[in-house]
């Protein structure tokens, strides 16, 4: 009898246990998720006000760690290791049956975004929300694909430790020559230093070197009035006074305005001071990546894949930019006009506080465009409502080359840039981005 009973209760025991496992919810990840988790980190960069150079660092590094992630799982794409420069292959999974993929991907961009940022108690309050709401489904699962996703990111924040970003830091500021009127000067209102001065010496991601796709050079500067340069700095001030006229209803004021990505612009009345703080370009075009993945309804992995892709043409882009800056360091056309043509002139939107040439919203439109062309086609049009949040409307484009070209542009438009610096810091874009497209194996059936 009592061995009936005690079988009984072992039977009874396994009933529980079973009907308790059946209860455990599956952990359901979908790519709004991790639309969600970029808009996140999105927002916190915008409160930190990182410089765009910066900020594509953040969004390269925090995507390749969720796709080093899911690509363990994946059928369909390949990992970055012995691609990226310098990246070694990521720890894999012991048990992968009892790790969530997509969760753990999750974990690791979280994790390694906080690492990158300042305010990582916003982050954390954002990651903690998440892992309540999964631990509550299944805690087995969810330490499981935590841990994992974790080990990932660790792998990632040693293989970042090593990318110079640390060193220059320390190095010293960009010293200004103000003997040559060439060079650049710093502007108004708040005549900053030059930022980044250093960025050529951040690690790429896949181009080869930092001067690799160094840009034809700009027109020989010259304040001879039939000189080439002159009549660029006379279109920039001449284009400035003639869509001023068009008042605020202007397409091209509009298309200045949308574009203009300027993550902290400072604003003087009298006494008052107070700044704007705003996207980067590059925040831009990932927020031009979640449309375009929405609209595809891709899923999870491709999204992934889509912004990782996309987030390194971005970084080395900003690389190759800044390392032409730098270099040719020159002077920018408010500084002339105020000092040669006339000195109330002001330009549509704040110059920012670098050197002139080439033009890096562009360089990165043109990069962007061509990675985001090789996933989803050139001719894919799109409702970009990325600026609505800065009280902008939404804009129409019928390709990625087409919104890359209206980028360019809209820096003559807003007088801080030189015709041939939008031109030709889109062709370096682009070609960047070709190299980058054409030197990335990251599809299996590729």
């Amino acid at each position: 009898m009592k061995f009936r009973i005690k079988q009984l209760l072992v039977c009874t025991f396994f009933i529980i246990a079973i009907s308790c496992k059946k209860e455990a919810k599956e952990i359901v990840i979908t790519a709004n998720n991790y639309h969600n988790a970029v808009d996140q980190l999105t927002a916190v960069m915008v409160h930190d006000i990182f410089p765009p150079p910066v900020a594509s660092r953040i969004f390269a590094y925090s995507n390749i760690a969720a796709y080093e992630v899911m690509c363990q799982e994946s059928s369909e794409y390949k990992t970055l290791a012995n691609q990226v420069t310098e990246l070694k292959p990521v720890p894999k999974a012991g048990n992968k049956e009892n790790i969530n993929f997509k969760l753990a991907a999750l974990v690791a961009y979280l994790d390694v975004g906080k690492e990158l940022i300042f305010s990582e108690d916003r982050i954390i309050t954002y990651r903690d929300s998440l892992y309540n709401s999964w631990e509550n489904l299944d805690k087995d699962t969810f330490e499981a694909s935590k841990n994992h996703g974790l080990l990932i990111a660790k792998h990632i924040k040693d293989w970042i430790a090593t990318d110079n970003y640390k060193e220059t830091r320390t190095m010293p500021k960009f010293t200004v020559n103000s003997e040559d009127p060439s060079r650049w000067q710093p502007t108004p209102p708040d005549y900053m230093d030059g930022i980044e001065p250093h960025w050529n010496k951040i690690r790429p991601f896949v181009i080869d070197s930092a001067s690799q796709f160094i840009p034809e050079e700009h027109p020989k500067f010259s304040l001879e009035k039939d000189s080439d340069f002159y009549n660029e700095l006379l279109e920039v001030y001449n284009v400035g006074k003639e869509i001023k006229k068009g008042g605020d209803g202007s397409e091209e004021i509009a298309i200045a305005q949308f574009w203009d990505c300027n993550p902290y612009v400072s604003t003087h009345k009298g006494h008052l001071m107070f700044a704007t703080k705003k996207i980067t370009p590059g925040a831009h075009w990932m927020g031009i990546c979640k449309i375009v993945c929405k609209k595809d309804q891709a899923n999870f992995e491709k999204s992934i894949y889509a912004y990782t892709k996309t987030s390194m043409a971005i970084a080395d882009g900003f690389i190759s930019a800044w390392d032409e800056k730098y270099r040719s360091n020159l002077i920018r056309p408010e500084t002339l006009i105020n000092q040669y043509v006339d000195e109330n002139w002001t330009p549509l939107l704040q110059t920012p506080p670098f050197p002139e040439y080439t033009s890096a919203h562009s360089v990165i439109s043109g990069a962007a465009a061509i990675s985001l062309a090789s996933i989803f086609g050139d001719n894919f049009s799109f409702d970009d409502d990325t600026e609505l949040v800065y009280g902008l409307p939404v804009r129409h484009f019928s390709s990625f080359s087409q919104a890359s070209n209206e980028a360019a542009i809209s820096r003559l438009y807003g007088g801080i840039h030189y015709r041939t610096a939008t031109q030709t810091g889109l062709t370096q874009g682009r070609n960047l981005g070709k190299f980058v497209v054409e030197h990335l194996d990251m599809e299996v059936n590729n």
